[in-house]
């Protein structure tokens, strides 16, 4: 049996469809994606800065995504959450967005993808992408315009591709994208601290 089975766009297609209320609780998304919670909320929750969505979204998933990478850096197995993010719900329009937007990428991502360089996908490295993806979220809260969203969000979808694929050159690959945006977003935020200086 493939290892993977189900793939990740298949799980992210079920999710979907177990919700049958208009609204989802973050808690209950958790519980369903059992020990593929790391890697899959990853994704849901930084596919919405790659997309258009309302604002103060990047604002949430910040702070989702830095506490699920605190807990991957102390090498928790299981995601804990505490109760007032657990209850927090968001619309079921939204979760359909997300997976309706992202399943044809990912599928395209999981013809390519296999179990590889695995010291870059074991419990060490793990603690060294959860490290990242704070660092990841904390950009996410700052109010940075013009798409500022976008190459955080990037890296943190490529980070839970490669850990729910279990492939270690993916996970190389998300830090080469932190790395990017760590750069696009220095030189955005010192462009707009340079028009701030032109302007007062």
């Amino acid at each position: 049996m493939d290892h993977r089975t189900p793939r990740t766009s298949e799980l992210l297609a079920a999710v979907l469809a177990a919700q049958e209320e208009d609204k989802v609780a973050i808690g209950d998304l958790v519980n369903a994606l059992r020990n593929r919670a790391f890697g899959i909320l990853f994704l849901i929750f930084g596919i919405p800065n790659c997309i258009p969505m309302p604002p103060g979204i990047p604002v949430i998933c910040g702070i989702i995504l830095g506490l699920i990478g605190l807990q991957m850096t102390m090498g928790r197995q299981e995601l804990w959450l505490p109760d007032f993010i657990a209850r927090r719900t968001f619309s079921r329009a939204m979760l359909e967005a997300i997976v309706t937007r992202s399943r044809p990428w990912i599928e395209r991502f999981e013809n390519i993808s296999q179990p590889r360089y695995e010291q870059f996908a074991g419990p060490t490295a793990r603690r060294v992408v959860g490290a990242t993806v704070v660092l990841l979220g904390f950009i996410l809260l700052l109010p940075i315009p013009f798409l500022g969203n976008l190459p955080p969000g990037f890296a943190v979808c490529i980070f839970g591709l490669g850990l729910v694929e279990r492939d270690g050159l993916v996970i190389l690959a998300g830090f080469g994208a932190t790395v990017l945006g760590l750069i696009v977003t220095a030189l955005m935020s010192w462009a707009i601290y340079q028009g701030a200086i032109a302007i007062f």
